[in-house]
């Protein structure tokens, strides 16, 4: 038992046993990887062509670059880019919603951090950085809602990447949390450049399920508008990062945690679980956005298993 001061149970009442029985929502729209498919081939058409900013490094021998560039829909779009002296490939890494939209140096990769669409270097008035408005952008809209564009953002950001460094296109893999690690899922299934990825505990799983529960995060603005718009889950059955795990078919290490007061276990779970079999690694958090000492030997087991995958890659 995991003490707090919680107004909620971040446990949301499931023991470990019932978080490993849930699965992906039933309420999957038929059309939904249609749907995701035509969203890449829409974002593949974009103009890979980007201003460059040099930038100063702190570390010797990396270079770091700020990127602009027009993502979907014409939308102003940044990334930071770090090229170490010997590349080993190329890692797309997605933020949360907590922040961590600057420059990502990972581990002798060429690193391209985007900054998701109305945040840090993608920042523009079409869209409110203030996360519970963030996440209600234009929800009312399959076409419209904003996490389609931030989807679009990651793959766009592999093209960026890929189109300035060729030679490494054919290592290209992904990682993001939380915000991120529900993006990752979203995108992963229908871009078969990326050979791997990692998702820590990410969100947007099981919408029906999520929406139950209440928590301090993003998710809490969804639920309290979802109450007085029911409607709304129409459109959140074309972004359930559960039913998009059904699809993945390529390696990933997935961390969901047991207790969580910003992103619901039962949602992370669904996720976790949904990715099949052989393409998983399932590694179980004692606690997501919060730190208790029984979650460091868990990392330390996901970043051997991601460095496996990566030397496999």
């Amino acid at each position: 038992m995991i003490a707090h001061t919680f107004p909620f149970d971040p446990t949301c009442g499931w023991s470990e046993a019932d978080l490993l029985a849930a699965g992906p929502p039933e309420t999957a729209p038929g059309d939904f990887a249609d749907f995701w498919r035509a969203t890449y081939e829409e974002t593949l058409a974009l103009d890979t062509e980007a201003a460059c900013e040099p930038l100063w490094s702190p570390e010797p021998g990396m270079r770091l670059f700020a990127l602009r560039y027009r993502g979907w829909r014409g939308l102003p779009m940044g990334s930071f880019l770090a090229v170490p002296e010997q590349p080993r490939g190329i890692l797309v890494v997605g933020h949360g919603y907590g922040g961590g939209w600057q420059p990502v140096i990972g581990n002798g990769f060429i690193t391209i951090a985007p900054s998701s669409p109305g945040f840090g270097l993608s920042l523009t008035p079409e869209i409110p950085w203030r996360v519970g408005s963030h996440v209600l952008h234009r929800i009312g809209s399959r076409d419209d809602y904003v996490l389609r564009a931030a989807v679009s953002a990651v793959w766009h950001a592999a093209s960026v990447a890929c189109a300035r460094h060729p030679a490494f296109a054919g290592r290209l893999f992904y990682k993001g949390g939380s915000y991120g690690g529900g993006i990752g899922a979203l995108a992963l299934p229908w871009d078969a450049r990326f050979r791997a990825g990692r998702l820590d505990v990410p969100t947007f799983g099981h919408h029906p399920l999520r929406l139950r529960y209440p928590s301090n995060g993003s998710g809490e603005a969804v639920r309290a508008y979802a109450a007085s718009h029911p409607g709304v889950g129409e459109v959140l059955r074309y972004y359930d990062a559960a039913t998009a795990a059904t699809f993945i078919d390529k390696p990933v290490v997935v961390l969901p945690a047991l207790f969580d007061p910003t992103v619901v276990p039962p949602g992370q779970f669904a996720v976790a679980n949904a990715v099949p079999e052989r393409w998983r690694t399932r590694l179980i958090l004692p606690a997501g956005h919060y730190s208790v000492p029984e979650n460091t030997p868990v990392y330390e087991a996901a970043e051997r298993a991601w460095e496996s995958l990566v030397a496999e890659g």
